[in-house]
C-alpha cells in the first residue's frame, strides 16, 4: 500500500516488503534508496511489485504533475512519484511521528525540495477548498472503508482528466459518474485500481502550477 499502514493482527494480509521498517525506491532519481518509518504496531511497507505496477500503468510520465498522497504512512508512493520527477508532492499523515519520519525522509532523499508533509485527518483536509492535483493516492488503513468517502472528497480538488490509484480489501464502486476505472489489479487480499476523473475545470487555486 502507500507506505505503512495500521491493520489488526485479525486482518492483516500476509504480505511481504523491502525488509523490517524500510522500503526501496523502485525507479528514477532515487531508485534503490531507502525510507525508513516508525517501529510502531502494525506498520508494514508496499511491495515493490506493486509500486512498479502503478507507474507502469502511469506511463512512468510525472514530470511537472502536482500529486496528492492521503493516508501517507511511509510515503511510499509519494516519494516514488517524486523520485520520477512529479513538480510537487504533497503527503498526508494524521499521526505525528509519521510525520516527523516523513520529514526526516524527504531530507535525506533530497533536501526535500518538492515534497510537502501536512499533519492532517485526510478527509477534514480535503474538506479545505485549496490546491488541486493531476495525480492521487488514496490508501486508507486496511478495512477503514475510507476509500469511497475519499475519492468523493477529492473530487474538487483534483483537475480534469486526473488520474486517481485507490487500495481497498474489495472492488469499488465510485461515488459518482465522473469516475472511470482504467486499470485494476490483486495482490494478497488487496485490491487496487487506477481510476480517471473527468470533473469540470473549476476555478483556479492560487497554489495550483505551483512547481
Amino acid at each position: 500500500m502507500t507506505a505503512a499502514r495500521r491493520i489488526s493482527s485479525e486482518t492483516k494480509p500476509g504480505r511481504t516488503g523491502a525488509g523490517a521498517n524500510r522500503l526501496r525506491i523502485v525507479g528514477g532519481l532515487w531508485r534503490s534508496r531507502i525510507v525508513r518509518f516508525p517501529d510502531a504496531a502494525g506498520l508494514r511497507p508496499t511491495p515493490d511489485r506493486v509500486r512498479e505496477t502503478l507507474f507502469n500503468w502511469l506511463g512512468q510520465r510525472l514530470a511537472g504533475l502536482a500529486c496528492v498522497d492521503l493516508f501517507a504512512g511511509s510515503g511510499a508512493l509519494g516519494f516514488e512519484a517524486r523520485s520520477r520527477g512529479a513538480g510537487r508532492v504533497v503527503l498526508v499523515e494524521r499521526d505525528r511521528r509519521v510525520c516527523d519520519q516523513l520529514r526526516r525522509s524527504a531530507q535525506e532523499l533530497g533536501g526535500g525540495e518538492g515534497v510537502e508533509v501536512v499533519n492532517a485527518d485526510a478527509i477534514a483536509w480535503l474538506a479545505v477548498p485549496g490546491e488541486r492535483y493531476d495525480v492521487a493516492f488514496v490508501d486508507p488503513p486496511y478495512a477503514s472503508g475510507l476509500a469511497v468517502p475519499a475519492l468523493a472528497a477529492l473530487e474538487p480538488r483534483l483537475k480534469p482528466g486526473a488520474r486517481v490509484y485507490v487500495e481497498a480489501p474489495t472492488a469499488l464502486e465510485a461515488p459518482s459518474p465522473a469516475w472511470t476505472r482504467l486499470r485494476e489489479g490483486s495482490a494478497g487480499a488487496v485490491r487496487f485500481a487506477l481510476y480517471e476523473f473527468a470533473g469540470d475545470s473549476g476555478p483556479e487555486s492560487p497554489q495550483e502550477g505551483r512547481p
